[in-house]
């Protein structure tokens, strides 16, 4: 019996570390802290006072007026200190990759508190309610289809931030709470 129990065991344990391994995909709002070029890490700190660092990689696009003036392919460069932004990134280990920076502020993103009446996964949109009661329909990137599977149909109000594009709004992040 011992003899079998030692592999079964190891195998899974390997299973579980593997498990582990795969990358998690989340966002953060927050303020840039701190721009380290040399290692292209950017750290930002959230309204809450918790501070994540990300690491930047190629594949990293940004949206929002810094975004516009260094093209997509530049996300790193359209950092610095003091921006406020959406980081949507994945985690590897300990490793917080971003995979998206949305600028929010003049000439950026916009953020508006909505209340959430419905989510259309097939047409990737979501219809709101706003604060002065008017009903709006937005159309979500490929970041926001990802939120909305996280029970955006029963959180009630949240903050939404988006761009307008060819005269649609364009939501690319959801802020519960």
């Amino acid at each position: 019996m011992r003899k079998y129990l030692g592999p079964g065991l190891v195998c899974a344990l390997l299973a579980c570390s593997a498990y582990a391994a795969d990358d998690v995909a989340t966002a953060v709002v927050g303020t840039v802290k701190t721009v380290d070029k040399a290692t292209k890490t950017v750290v930002v700190k959230t309204g809450e006072g918790t501070e994540h660092t990300f690491k930047f990689v190629g594949r990293t696009t940004a949206h929002g007026a810094e975004a516009t003036a260094h093209g997509t392919k530049d996300a790193f460069l359209t950092m610095k200190e003091g921006d406020e932004v959406v980081v949507h990134y994945t985690v590897k280990g300990t490793e917080k990759t971003a995979e998206e920076v949305d600028h929010i502020g003049k000439d950026g993103m916009k953020a508006s508190v909505v209340t959430v009446k419905a989510v259309d996964h097939g047409a990737k949109t979501v219809a709101v309610k706003t604060a002065e009661g008017a009903d709006e329909t937005y159309h979500l990137t490929g970041s926001a289809v990802k939120e909305t599977g996280k029970g955006l149909e029963k959180a009630g109000k949240v903050t939404i931030y988006y761009t307008e594009e060819s005269g649609k709004k364009i939501a690319h992040y959801f802020k519960q709470g």
